[in-house]
């Protein structure tokens, strides 16, 4: 038989935050060294993320990546609001991250350099990435 409830959490359940620790990644190197926790953590969680492919590998979760390279070829005018919309989509899904707006988009022939502000629970940073289109 299961259990029938109103809804609403019984007493005595508590909800604890777990630390953002995560091992340090050299973005320029590679390599990794070390623990960073905070709003680091949060700035390399934001640099992974662009830097996935979502969909493309099984270690990472169907909720972790961003969506671009579907973008590929298709006309500017129709890339640029899909480009906020996947970023902001992806981003979101790290709980970390309360909002994700400012976005300025600079096309240049096939590319389409993208900068915006991340305002996470350890405070707001700036964040970037550039897309082939």
């Amino acid at each position: 038989m299961i259990p029938k409830t109103d809804g609403r959490l019984q007493a005595g359940i508590t909800f604890a935050v777990q630390p953002s620790k995560t091992i340090r990644l050299e973005a320029r190197t590679g390599r990794l060294s070390g623990l960073t926790d905070g709003l680091a953590a949060v700035q390399q969680a934001v640099y992974v993320i662009l830097n996935v492919e979502r969909y493309t590998y099984l270690i990472h979760s169907r909720n972790f990546g961003v969506e671009l390279k579907t973008l590929f070829g298709k006309p500017m005018n129709w890339v640029i609001p899909e480009v906020k919309r996947r970023i902001r989509e992806a981003l979101l899904q790290d709980d970390r991250i309360n909002e994700v707006d400012e976005f300025v988009l600079t096309p240049d022939r096939h590319k389409l350099a993208v900068s915006f502000t991340v305002h996470s629970v350890f405070g707001d940073f700036e964040g970037a990435t550039e897309v082939n289109v």
